[in-house]
């Protein structure tokens, strides 16, 4: 891969929470090899920034690439094939859009993972989670209620998005099955859920038995568990089995998020993904069922934000976003903004969802030897986040593994 030479540019440092005027930044393949005031090496490219901000590129640690479609019974019947080049244009769009790494809650494999590597799809770095972990009648159990199921205590009844496995050998046989097939961590599903037809926000799902079963075969294999949450008690029942990071949590209190920063946990809220379907759901064909619980964890969101900060709690940055509204997801930073400072906000989306991942030094952050991915834009995100919820006008630089793919400078 060409080497790569970046001009006048000004680093946002994001642990400082300051800006490093006038930096040079020197790229050899993939990989940051030296961050200084003047590189004198010369380069096969160089890139002028002209005083643009320059910071790592963005992580977003909760999508679902291979949910194409808001209309999720279509989704039922949409073959494989289809998804996978469906999921391809979803990817190349979060790229553009400034994301280079994401992490996918449920339903991308080892192919998509395998596709980027290969250069065959043009999309973010790929942290997945395979299928998910769901109880009979939980977040990832989509039949409807008419349906006749399997009572079979062995069964594991399985789709292209979860495993629904009930009991402690059936969800440790499906963890590793996930595990097998190189998920980079398990998603497991311990409440009620907007999107699945049977179960109300208030069901707390798996009993803490299954959680610590998937909780350790995930750390047999150096990893973790995350885990769909959005009350109180299913959340500290989450933590209490040793999960790492709870997804979406808008109805936790100051109790609940006290002990999850005492855990040392995560919480990854996804704000932007109940304005869209709110807002564009039915349009869209999105179930009339669901839409009636968006309205249970919509209002509770921001708050969710405030008792997170002010219980020093770490917060991710994720988005969630289905089918035809991935394009919102760079409208999460504006919707943050509007109750925590830009430099916090930041850091979700870069060093705190490195920490997330187990990649700090190598993704989200601008240093030696950490890996090539990088935004630039006019203007300074510490005192105003616009520009982030504008990518495709404000982004003049998008560099993913040393690559360059958008150059506007």
């Amino acid at each position: 891969m060409p080497s790569l030479v970046i001009r006048n540019a000004n680093v946002l440092d994001l642990d400082a929470g300051s800006i490093q005027p006038d930096m040079s930044l020197l790229v050899d393949g993939a990989k940051i090899v030296e961050v200084d005031k003047n590189v004198s090496v010369t380069a096969d490219r160089e890139v002028d920034l002209r005083g643009r901000t320059l910071m790592p590129g963005l992580i977003d640690a909760h999508v679902h690439v291979t949910i194409t479609s808001m209309n999720l019974a279509a989704m039922g019947g949409r073959p494989a094939t289809l998804v996978a080049h469906e999921a391809g244009k979803i990817m190349e769009g979060m790229l553009l859009r400034g994301f280079t790494t994401v992490r996918d809650a449920g339903g991308a494999d080892w192919g998509l993972a395998a596709a980027v590597d290969r250069g065959l799809i043009r999309g973010p770095r790929l942290f997945y989670s395979g299928r998910v972990l769901s109880q009979t009648g939980g977040h990832g159990d989509f039949r409807a209620r008419g349906v006749g199921v399997p009572l079979c205590a062995c069964a594991v009844a399985s789709d292209g998005f979860a495993h629904i496995a009930d009991g402690v050998s059936a969800v440790r046989k499906a963890a590793r099955h996930e595990l097998r097939h190189g998920a980079s961590q398990l998603k497991l599903m311990a409440s009620g859920g907007v999107a699945s037809p049977t179960d109300p926000i208030w069901n707390v799902q798996y009993s803490i038995e299954e959680m610590r079963a998937i909780v350790e075969e995930a750390a047999g294999w150096q990893t973790y568990a995350m885990a769909h949450a959005y009350t109180p008690e299913a959340i500290q029942r989450a933590i209490g089995a040793g999960v790492r990071t709870i997804e979406h949590g808008n109805l936790i209190d100051a109790e609940t998020a006290k002990l999850m920063a005492d855990h040392d946990a995560f919480l990854v809220p996804t704000l932007v993904t109940y304005f869209a379907i709110d807002e564009l759901g039915r349009s869209l064909g999105f179930p009339e069922v669901s839409l009636r619980k968006v309205k249970d964890v919509l209002d509770a969101g921001l708050s969710s934000l405030e008792l997170a900060r002010d219980s020093g709690l770490a917060m991710g940055f994720g988005t969630d976003l289905l089918g035809e509204t991935h394009d919102q997801q760079n409208r999460e930073f504006g919707i943050r903004a509007e109750v925590l400072p830009p430099i916090e906000v930041l850091r979700s989306a870069t060093t705190v969802n490195a920490r997330i991942l187990g990649r700090e030094g190598e993704i989200g952050v601008i240093a030696p030897d950490a890996n090539a991915d990088l935004i630039a834009f006019q203007g300074n995100p510490l005192d105003d986040l616009a520009m982030l919820t504008r990518p495709e006008e404000s982004l003049d630089l998008i560099v993913a593994r040393g690559e360059v793919v958008v150059d506007r400078c």
